[in-house]
């Protein structure tokens, strides 16, 4: 008798915006009791800790965007709430969790140390929760190791602060590269799926689409 292929329920990524920058940090998730992962956190990271703890979820890993402040001020907290969540970062930025300088906390008067990384990201490898697979993109310019989380399966990608809602990060930081930020936008997230949602960390979601024919700091290529 053939077997019928299993159908992934597709993940459900709930969005906190924490702290004095209301940074976007998303709760990934399943449902009650499911495996989760903590994307980024930031500021003030109660109300996303508790909805996990509602929720009876196992946190198996903290991901990161990238090691800006305003992403990593609550991992302290995270980890101290789920102590065996694994910290992964891409390996451009594994110094910076414990580097002020580098973090751009000491610049806001408030230098802060994280945990150190447990594994790091590498561009192209694949993630897996709960049956949905997602892929590591690296995606630099707004800062050298930033990723982008992306679910084809979902359609939904979590970029951290390379692309926003009609705008793009910020590269004015000394660590921070205009034109690899652009490549990372016109070769990598326009090369996705028009409809695929993008989740930012800041402000609004998009789309890929949306983007590319209407921010006015990226545009897309136009087709030949």
């Amino acid at each position: 008798m053939r077997r019928m292929p299993q159908t992934v329920p597709a993940p459900t990524i709930e969005p906190f915006a924490l702290g004095p920058f209301m940074t976007n940090c998303y709760l990934v998730h399943a449902g009650k009791g499911s495996d989760a992962w903590i994307v980024d956190a930031g500021f003030e990271p109660a109300p996303l800790l508790s909805k996990a703890r509602s929720l009876g979820v196992r946190v198996r890993a903290i991901l990161l965007t990238h090691a800006h402040v305003d992403h990593i001020a609550g991992l302290n907290e995270a980890r101290a709430a789920f102590p065996d969540a694994p910290i992964l970062i891409h390996a451009e930025e594994e110094r910076w969790l414990n580097d002020p300088e580098l973090n751009l906390s000491a610049g806001h008067g408030f230098p802060i140390t994280a945990p150190p990384a447990d594994a790091l990201l590498k561009d192209g490898e694949t993630l897996e929760i709960n049956g949905s697979l997602w892929r590591v993109l690296h995606t630099p310019g707004h800062s050298p190791g930033g990723v982008t989380f992306h679910c084809p399966g979902a359609g939904v990608a979590l970029v951290g602060d390379t692309l926003f809602n009609g705008s793009v990060g910020r590269f004015d930081f000394p660590t921070s590269d205009e034109r690899a930020l652009v490549r990372s936008i016109k070769e990598t997230l326009y090369t996705l799926p028009d409809a695929t949602r993008v989740l930012p960390g800041h402000g609004p979601a998009t789309t890929i689409g949306r983007e590319k024919t209407s921010n006015p700091f990226v545009r897309a290529e136009p087709a030949r």
